[in-house]
């Protein structure tokens, strides 16, 4: 080989390496910072609640005023909504069914909607103001946490027929499932505690004190490590061993905690909070919980929700008009969802 090939070949030797090394591995995207990427235009009037994905159909469900808006995941835009739904909280997904469910908090109803047509097909009477809602896979049922009315409605997802009424020892929050544990656990927000619900039985088979955590309302779960983690208005997520009830650890987050989230693909919890940020922590180990970022959103914005796909994790937002003495009033039309994600941010 001669000199001049010998050069070359070391010069795309050390391209090669170069490139090699800085390859991105699982979650290095992620461990690299969140930014905001962009700004969803909703509009609209009256304020909102949880936010959920459907990740295998591409769909985001979220709920404002009366009514879910729906926003197609790829090109990040309004395509429909769900009417009559008022005072809804959350929106539940059965993707097997074709099926959403809404909680309707100012008439105690579940709404059970068509995915396709977005069209109520049928409404299921439920304890007194259905806050959080959830579909268990296992036993295809819903499950609506009833915050006055202290007990979560049990209905079966197809016939929308109520199979079981639970009653809780205070308001339950937000809430998740594990099908293969058989067991669901909700937050009782007023009484510091996480319950655990037998699928199958229909009733607490377990609860749990969640110290130093207090007034818990969001939750994710780590279904391959049995973790959940819980966002408390002390400023903590509780990392829970959700098969003991035993508190692994606690990392500090910002105030007015109102979701958590999970990402399996990149062992991220995140804890969304009025005061304008979204605290980032690593679960590096089952043992070991770390903060990485402290994410500013926007203040308000403390509900969230993330897509196991992308990475991205969406959270509403609106203009607020300030009031002396008074609850802050939201600008019309201001309405949107926040999208933020691993990677540089967009250059604007």
């Amino acid at each position: 080989m001669n000199k001049i090939n010998k050069t070359l070949a070391a010069a795309l030797m050390a391209v090669g390496i170069l490139s090699f090394t800085n390859l991105p591995t699982r979650g290095a995207d992620a461990s690299a910072g969140y930014n905001l990427l962009k700004e969803i235009p909703v509009g609209g009037e009256g304020g909102w609640d949880y936010l959920s994905v459907d990740s295998a159909n591409r769909r985001l469900y979220v709920s404002h005023a009366t009514k879910v808006v729906v926003i197609d995941l790829d090109k990040e835009v309004v395509v429909g909504e769900i009417s009559d739904t008022p005072g809804i909280h959350g929106f539940a997904v059965a993707p097997e069914l074709g099926r959403g469910f809404s909680s309707n908090g100012r008439e105690n109803k579940a709404s059970i909607v068509d995915l396709k047509t977005l069209k109520t097909i049928s409404k299921v009477d439920t304890g007194e103001n259905p806050d959080a809602i959830l579909y268990e896979p296992e036993q295809q049922e819903v499950y609506t946490f009833n915050g006055r009315g202290k007990s979560a409605t049990v209905f079966d997802a197809k016939s929308g027929k109520v199979v079981a009424t639970i009653k809780l020892s205070g308001k339950p929050e937000f809430a998740v499932t594990d099908a293969k544990a058989g067991r669901v656990y909700c937050n009782i927000e007023d009484k510091n505690e996480v319950v655990a619900i037998d699928i199958k039985k229909h009733e607490v088979v377990n609860s749990w004190p969640i110290a130093p955590g207090e007034g818990a309302s969001g939750m994710a779960i780590d279904l391959a490590h049995h973790r959940l983690f819980l966002g408390g208005d002390n400023k903590m997520m509780v990392m829970l061993d959700s098969t003991t009830g035993k508190v692994i650890t606690t990392v500090p987050i910002g105030e007015g905690v109102d979701a958590n989230a999970f990402d399996p693909g990149t062992q991220l919890a995140f804890s969304s909070c009025g005061d304008g940020t979204t605290t980032i922590a690593r679960e590096e180990t089952p043992e070991k919980l770390v903060v990485v970022q402290t994410l500013t959103t926007e203040k308000r914005a403390r509900t969230m929700t993330l897509d196991p796909k992308t990475h991205k994790i969406y959270l509403a937002s609106a203009k607020f008009e300030p009031t002396a003495g008074q609850r802050p009033k939201i600008l019309p039309d201001t309405f949107k969802i926040l999208v933020y994600g691993p990677g540089k941010a967009p250059v604007q």
